[in-house]
């Protein structure tokens, strides 16, 4: 990587990608190795924080299930901080930086101080949840539109989605953060029109090797994602493509996942 693309006093929002630490690109990988400090999600694995410099300062501001080591005002200026100190910044994001990563109040405050950044983009779970199905996100004839949505709601709040768009049979949806949501999910999409009996895949710690594979129905999910998930971080993905996954032999690197299905009682 060429000195310029990374001098002193700048930041870039990298993407880390599902976890797997070789399915990081390798732009990330040389950013994450030049980095001075690394401000990083609590869901970025051991195996791609070990790739950065041993005298780089590691700095964990992430929030997870409700638990926030900071809140995105802390994290703003902390970032703007060691950039002006002249530190090479590097913010490390599960996924890419640019899907419900928050990259934007962090662009914004850089932008505020007359702090250079740019973003070195991820592989967002959904890919990485589809490649372990062995699945297509989309379907020629069957799903030719893929969604992206987070149900990710305040304490105390209800989840709200616009179902009456999302309950589409030629659409794939991915839904990112939806495992204690799941019910509402349902409910959400069945009361709109969606057909109950519509394929669903929940997987968990995509590409790690502790990932988890759970495939269902819709009308099944809630049960499902009560009883068949651990605690890690789940990703749904609903729609006709997940009918076709082929679950052996199609993992992301060498990772073992623990397959199950439920299917109508």
């Amino acid at each position: 990587m060429a000195q310029d693309l990374f001098p002193g006093g700048m930041v870039w929002l990298v993407g880390a990608g599902p976890g797997d630490p070789d399915l990081l690109t390798r732009k990330a990988e040389r950013l994450i190795a030049r980095a001075d400090v690394v401000f990083h999600d609590a869901l970025v694995g051991a195996g791609v924080l070990a790739l950065c410099r041993e005298e780089a300062q590691l700095v964990p501001v992430g929030k997870r299930s409700g638990r926030h080591s900071k809140s995105q005002e802390e994290i703003d200026r902390m970032i703007v901080e060691a950039a002006l100190a002249g530190l090479r910044v590097v913010r490390l994001k599960g996924g890419d930086p640019s899907i419900f990563g928050r990259s934007a109040e962090e662009m914004t405050a850089c932008h505020d101080a007359g702090v250079p950044f740019a973003i070195c983009p991820g592989i967002t779970a959904a890919s990485a949840a589809a490649a372990s199905l062995g699945t297509s996100l989309t379907l020629r004839g069957l799903a030719r539109r893929l969604t992206f949505v987070t149900a990710h709601a305040r304490a105390g709040e209800d989840l709200e989605l616009d179902w009456a768009a999302l309950a589409d049979p030629g659409s794939s949806l991915a839904v990112y953060m939806g495992k204690a949501a799941a019910g509402a999910i349902a409910r959400g999409l069945m009361g709109a029109g969606l057909d109950p009996a519509t394929p669903v895949a929940m997987v968990e710690n995509a590409s790690l090797p502790d990932e988890r594979v759970f495939t269902t129905r819709l009308d099944l999910l809630e049960l499902g994602a009560r009883t068949a998930l651990g605690d890690g971080p789940a990703l749904l993905l609903i729609g006709a493509p997940i009918a076709g996954a082929r679950l052996a032999g199609n993992r992301c690197g060498d990772n073992h996942a623990v397959v199950a299905s439920q299917t109508q009682a």
